[in-house]
């Protein structure tokens, strides 16, 4: 009997290291997510099926998925921790600088003039009008942002790196 049990706890070994492992990199390292929306329409059209990266570090214009408001939201990061950051006519100042924005779909409200904290990044979501972003919420906190995003693996025809 005890030999038998032996056998087959060695036959499940591989499937239990392999569930180990999965649960592993879901947890702490990537993980699909589904956009839900239109706020970063034209880039992503809201049916996509991404994969999130929790590893990456957060820079400039990339896509990041947080936590907001009970809420999961899909937005780009315009601001880092430290930066003024304004919006102007439909022009948006990083310290003072005007920033090429080669991403906004509609006119970009106003806001004023900030300094985001050292743990603070400012978003937008590339559809302006219809976004709920660092405008109406404010700045979000680094825990917030729960990893970055740029593969699509569904619809097919979209499949690999976002440009």
């Amino acid at each position: 009997m005890k030999e038998k049990w032996i056998k087959n706890g060695k036959e499940l070994l591989p499937y239990i290291v392999i569930l180990i492992v999965v649960v592993f990199v879901r947890t702490f390292i990537a993980t699909p997510i589904k956009v839900n929306g239109n706020s970063m329409y034209k880039t992503l059209d809201g049916t996509e099926f991404m994969i999130l990266n929790k590893l990456n570090k957060v820079e400039r214009f990339d896509i990041v998925v947080l936590d907001a408001h009970n809420d999961e939201l899909i937005k780009r990061i315009y601001g880092l921790p430290g930066e003024k950051i304004a919006i102007e006519n439909n022009v948006i100042y990083i310290n003072d600088k005007k920033l090429e924005d080669v991403y906004a779909y509609g006119q970009t409200s106003d806001y004023e003039s900030i300094t985001l904290g050292k743990d603070e990044y400012f978003v937008l979501g590339d559809n302006r009008t219809v976004s709920l972003d660092s405008r109406t919420i404010g700045p979000v906190k680094k825990s917030q942002i729960k990893g970055t995003t740029n593969f699509i693996l569904y619809p097919f025809n979209r499949f690999g790196k976002l440009k």
